[in-house]
């Protein structure tokens, strides 16, 4: 369609997957492992046809359709139940990885100027865009391909080689679709902040439309590409026009991201930021103040999530009663403890995913010091009259503010729902405990995303394993039979299962001080090391 303005895009295919050549491979890795995974360890849970039809019963009510789709509950062998438990949330997050990558190398790529340099090679207007495009169209068929023969490779019952083949192409088909989004998003936002919020609230609508389609009205459903997801139905009756109605959308998307990059002028975009006031304010005139303005939306958009979070975990507890009867899976989850209801069992369970969740933004916005630094803007700061420790302290400090709303607000979301749906619900003092005993682990986490940028920025990206670690050890420890010296490798193997354990200080205390020193010595090595210039 553009033949002149994509001249050259082989050579920026190769550019682009050196740049990616560690990324794209760790996001690979981790998805294909849990992919992999899954079905496994619901094969030694449920290794009789009887106790899948005891889970089939528990997941057959509309809160549980609402958060992980239609599944066939009629026929529910270990494939069906892989299908319905785990390909929809697989999908997001393969969703999420698209968008990520596509806004890193275009708007972002853009935004920092690094484009224009590209631009000056004897390449294409285009060219950039479409190598893009292409690097994540083939990652997304590799994806697919290896999670396709991976799970036909497990020998399991039920999984056979079209079913585990749909399966991977439906992960495919959906990174691919929202590579499209991200690509369209990329050339409406001017900036790779808005560009990847619009994506993800794209990604997000598609989410709650399935949702609220599977629940009351299954066409509405089919208007959301999630939803198309769901109605694969791989292992049980192996549908496949939902991925080619995929791959047609995706097709369509591409071009029009073609288009919108052939008619914009270049680091412009078609939805323009608001301009500003002609006077900053007092508080915007100093580096805390700077800092929370360029993260407001992202807090604001996170806050909104973790709230809906703890929401829809809470919609379920008036069910989880019969819900964990029999369930050994689930069962093998709870901290046993006499004296107290399977509800109250569980609540550690859904904390510990809530409370790695809400770490997920305070890290965000405490890196957001190291993401500064990299495009040259940390220098400006530190021109005017403010030290290099008041700068990192005006991060640290909104951090750790984030990270208190977050766990905050997911918890009060809980008790909410809960308090609707329960007949005889639990106290705001234990439910809003039950989270806030997580926030010294969050504390910790943060701090030593401090460490890193003051002493080896270049390896902050080591936190996001460390939280992908923590969130394998101490949520599905129990399933995969981790000895308990692992889930003490990450500061939420420390955190008492409350309510059903009592509240232990110790540990807390600990947590708060190594949090302590390790934001201390953030502090040292940010003073003496170079800024990037």
């Amino acid at each position: 369609m553009f033949p002149s303005t994509s001249y050259n895009v082989g050579s920026l295919i190769k550019f682009t997957i050196r740049k990616d050549r560690i990324r794209i491979p760790l996001w690979l890795i981790g998805i294909i492992f849990f992919t992999v995974l899954i079905p496994v360890a619901l094969d030694d849970m449920f290794p009789t046809q009887e106790e899948r039809d005891v889970m089939a019963e528990t997941m057959a009510n509309p809160a549980m359709t609402a958060m992980v789709g239609p599944g066939d509950i009629e026929n529910y062998t270990i494939g069906a139940m892989t299908t319905h438990n785990m390909l929809l949330f697989t999908a997001v997050v393969v969703g999420l990885m698209s968008i990520l990558l596509v806004i890193r190398h275009t708007r972002t790529e853009e935004e920092d100027g690094l484009s224009e340099l590209i631009l000056a090679l004897p390449v294409g207007r285009l060219a950039n865009l479409n190598a893009t495009l292409f690097v994540l169209t083939v990652t997304h068929i590799i994806l697919a391909l290896i999670s396709g023969f991976s799970l036909y490779a497990l020998g399991l019952d039920s999984m056979d080689l079209e079913g585990s083949l749909l399966y991977g192409a439906v992960l495919g088909g959906t990174g691919i679709f929202f590579t499209g989004i991200a690509a369209v998003s990329a050339q409406i936002s001017e900036s790779s902040r808005g560009a990847t919020g619009l994506s993800i609230a794209a990604l997000l609508l598609a989410y709650f439309i399935r949702a609220i389609g599977d629940v009351s009205n299954e066409t509405l459903s089919l208007f959301s590409p999630l939803g198309l997801v769901t109605r694969t139905e791989a292992y049980s009756t192996n549908v496949w026009w939902p991925v080619l109605l995929l791959a047609g959308f995706s097709a369509l998307l591409f071009l029009l991201a073609n288009y919108l990059n052939a008619i914009r002028d270049w680091g412009a975009a078609f939805l323009h930021a608001r301009a500003g006031k002609t006077y900053a304010s007092r508080f915007l005139q100093t580096p805390i103040g700077l800092f929370f303005r360029t993260q407001r939306t992202a807090f604001i958009s996170w806050g909104i999530g973790m709230f809906v979070l703890g929401l829809s975990y809470g919609s379920i507890m008036g069910d989880l009663e019969s819900f964990f009867q029999g369930n050994e899976l689930l069962e093998q989850m709870l901290v046993a403890e006499e004296g107290y209801s399977l509800t109250e069992q569980f609540i550690p369970a859904l904390m510990i995913v809530m409370g790695i969740l809400a770490t997920v933004p305070p890290i965000i916005a405490m890196n957001k010091l190291i993401g500064e630094e990299k495009k040259n803007r940390t220098e400006s700061i530190l021109a005017a009259p403010v030290s290099r420790g008041k700068l990192m302290a005006s991060n640290l400090a909104i951090a750790v503010m984030n990270g208190f709303i977050m766990i905050s607000l997911s918890g009060i979301g809980l008790f909410l729902a809960a308090e609707t749906v329960m007949e005889d619900g639990f106290s705001f003092g234990m439910i809003y405990g039950a989270s806030l005993v997580f926030y010294p682990a969050m504390l910790v986490m943060i701090s030593f995303s401090a460490f890193l940028i003051g002493f080896a920025p270049k390896l902050t990206g080591l936190i996001w394993v460390y939280v992908v670690f923590s969130f394998i050890t101490n949520y599905l420890g129990g399933l995969l039979d981790f000895p308990a010296w692992v889930e003490k490798l990450s500061p939420f193997g420390y955190i008492p299962a409350f309510p059903v354990e009592n509240m232990e200080w110790a540990p807390i205390v600990m947590l708060s001080l190594i949090a302590i020193i390790l934001a201390i010595l953030g502090f040292i090595g940010y003073q003496k090391r170079d800024i990037a210039g």
